[in-house]
């Protein structure tokens, strides 16, 4: 009996382990630095910042990093349980549940800090060579504006540096995505440029927990409960902070 009941408890150990591994959330996202990247500390600002707070909420999680529309796809089948960095669309609604907004992404005009430009609507800018990234979406109003000097580059790095070299008169990125690669330019190209004060537009950034989770709805309520209280005792911030933002 004594062996029989040894046999039970380390069954019942297993199971406990496995259900343990089960309870864990999937999160998924892209190649997006430096919010989601698993060659990054944590995986990421976006990863980091969602994985802190479901933990704190009673969730442990991992991280798995695939191409967007197979991260967007697996997370409507249930493969996935949070999509760690979504804009809100409506569409999107009928795969997953949006928490709150829990980062801002800013796209911002990047120009030479000797340059006495302004800004405040996209027609003062129309006698301006901007370089954009080929293929880049950064806002109807500016994609869709035919008046506007785009001169098409391959990367953000090299748009800074022709800035920098003065060969356009303004660039356009995410301010983080922009921080995260500036800090890795030349303190030449770096110290040249600056950001222009006004926004030309601002995405709010959400998790997205897939509606195949029969737990979704606690998930988010327990992540934004977290998320405030992060912001209010001050370890948001100093993960913005460990992130170089």
């Amino acid at each position: 009996m004594p062996r029989l009941h040894r046999a039970f408890a380390l069954i019942g150990l297993l199971l406990l382990g496995q259900s343990a591994y089960a309870e864990k959330l999937r999160l998924v996202a892209d190649v997006w630095p430096p919010f989601t990247d698993a060659t990054l500390v944590n995986g990421g600002l976006a990863t980091d910042i969602v994985s802190t707070a479901l933990a704190r909420a009673g969730y442990p999680s991992e991280f798995e990093q695939v191409p967007w529309a197979r991260a967007l796809m697996g997370v409507g089948e249930g493969r996935y349980d949070v999509l760690v960095n979504a804009w809100y669309n409506e569409a999107r609604t009928q795969l997953g549940q949006f928490s709150s907004e829990y980062l801002l992404n800013r796209v911002r005009f990047i120009k030479r800090k000797d340059a006495p430009l302004e800004y405040q609507n996209l027609k003062q800018l129309h006698e301006y060579p901007i370089a954009v990234v080929r293929g880049y979406a950064y806002s109807p109003e500016f994609d869709n504006d035919p008046l506007l000097q785009k001169v098409p580059v391959h990367n953000f790095a090299m748009a800074v540096r022709m800035l920098a070299a003065d060969r356009v008169q303004l660039t356009l990125e995410d301010e983080y995505v922009a921080r995260y690669y500036l800090a890795r330019e030349s303190p030449r190209v770096r110290n040249a440029v600056e950001f222009v004060p006004k926004p030309l537009s601002e995405n709010s950034l959400h998790i997205l927990v897939s509606l195949k989770n029969p737990d979704h709805a606690k998930i988010v309520a327990g992540f934004d409960r977290e998320i405030a209280k992060m912001k209010a005792d001050g370890s948001y911030d100093r993960l913005l902070r460990q992130h170089g933002m």
